[in-house]
């Protein structure tokens, strides 16, 4: 039986894998890092986090491939909702405060026909400078839950989006995501096929019959197919960069296609401290507290409620997290610190007092990943239509990126990525 190889084992990759291999098909999966689970990373120490997410934390919404395979898998969940709070001009306030304009927005994205980026769209239907305000709160916004460049995000995208919000439907995995990660290893291990970690992929060889896939150390696989089920930010690589993938013969029409997919940015910071000393800030109750925004240098905090843990995660997106690409953990503390001392009132080095354990991951850096996850740009759909065919029935493409639907950028994206590319493997064979 000749193999089908996938490349990368996040959640795509695991759950293609898993399909390939209950199907009866010999399946090899190589991973570059020294751990499954990509841009899914729960960590588990007693002494500090008890299963925190470095990466994908939410399940945002009922969403069906994912409950589908936690209830499956065994693996409980439970409602992560709560209080919204705002800290604005030195002040808290809770979740009614609105947006001035909103609704015009949304009247006007709407009634627009054809799509364009989000900031020429601000700036044609929203000239004023009275509209400023409710400009500086929508990039705002595409930066930080989107991760996305506001000159690239496609107003299209972001008005389904808009429109398909769902804030009360909000879980949280029990345990950790890599729960479900571990589920789907022993499951494609238990049929008999193998994951290899350590293994970073450097080129494919597809001239001949087999389909050749060589690892930085050497090592060479054979295949009459391969999935990459890479993240968006390695596959868009120059051949300029060590982590680049060469393919022989090229793909040109599928690379360039992958350059037309919008890829964020993400720095994510994990805060434990002695107590939850933001529950009374301020003489605010902020017990029920889940999300804070704010205008901080990390703008976005939320809390492990309805849990009362000690923990808070920061969060920076889009632009302002790719200027700080190359920054240094340290930095990274103490712009986090000095926020949460300007929002909470509270002196820095009471905050360093309280502090027990950081963690502090900067996806963009990351040379498995490159970013956060994928936004739509104006040239979006049309890339993925390339994308969505495997080239000569020999590569195939799988990520959260060639999701198409509201929960772009999801775990729920990446899943249904991997069934949808497992389901055209199998057809095609």
């Amino acid at each position: 039986m000749k193999n089908i190889i996938v490349i990368g084992a996040g959640a795509t990759g695991l759950m293609a894998a898993r399909l390939l291999a209950k199907a009866g098909k010999q399946v090899i999966v190589l991973e570059a890092r020294n751990r499954t689970g990509g841009r899914i990373h729960s960590i588990d120490d007693a002494s500090f986090f008890k299963g925190a997410e470095l990466g994908a934390e939410f399940v945002h919404g009922d969403l069906p491939v994912t409950l589908a395979l936690l209830d499956e898998a065994g693996i409980g969940y439970s409602h992560a909702g709560a209080e919204m709070w705002h800290y604005k001009n030195g002040k808290l306030s809770a979740d009614d405060v609105e947006v001035v304009g909103w609704g015009e927005l949304m009247a006007n994205l709407i009634k627009l026909r054809h799509d364009t980026s989000i900031s020429n769209f601000l700036n044609e239907y929203f000239p004023e400078e009275k509209y400023e305000a409710l400009k500086k709160s929508v990039l705002r916004f595409v930066a930080g839950y989107d991760t996305a460049d506001p000159d690239k995000a496609s107003a299209f995208a972001l008005r389904e989006e808009w429109q398909n919000e769902d804030d009360g439907a909000q879980h949280r995995v029990e345990g950790g995501y890599c729960r479900m990660i571990n589920y789907l290893v022993d499951e494609i291990k238990s049929s008999g096929n193998k994951i290899y970690l350590n293994a970073p992929v450097k080129a494919i060889d597809w001239s001949g019959g087999l389909t050749k896939v060589i690892t930085l150390t050497g090592d060479t696989y054979e295949a009459e197919k391969v999935l990459l089920a890479l993240p968006l930010g390695i596959l868009q690589l120059s051949s300029e960069h060590n982590s680049h993938i060469t393919f022989q013969p090229e793909i040109p029409a599928h690379y360039n296609a992958l350059q037309q997919i919008g890829f964020g940015a993400i720095i994510k910071i994990l805060l434990r401290f002695d107590e939850p000393f933001w529950e009374h800030a301020r003489g605010k109750d902020l017990s029920n507290m889940t999300f804070l925004l704010s205008e901080e240098k990390v703008p976005t905090w939320w809390t492990q409620a309805p849990q009362h843990e000690p923990v808070l995660t920061g969060w920076l997106g889009g632009g302002p997290a790719k200027a700080f690409e190359h920054a240094s953990e340290d930095e990274l503390f103490d712009m986090a610190i000095v926020s949460l001392s300007n929002i909470f009132d509270i002196s820095i080095a009471e905050l360093k007092d309280k502090l027990i354990a950081r963690y502090i991951v900067n996806w963009t850096a990351d040379p498995y990943t490159r970013g956060s996850y994928a936004y739509d740009t104006v040239t979006s759909a049309q890339a993925r239509s390339v994308l969505s065919f495997p080239v000569k029935k020999t590569l195939y493409f799988a990520g959260e990126y060639l999701y198409q639907g509201p929960s772009m950028g999801t775990v729920e994206a990446a899943l249904t990525s991997g069934k949808k590319a497992a389901e055209t493997i199998l057809t095609d064979l």
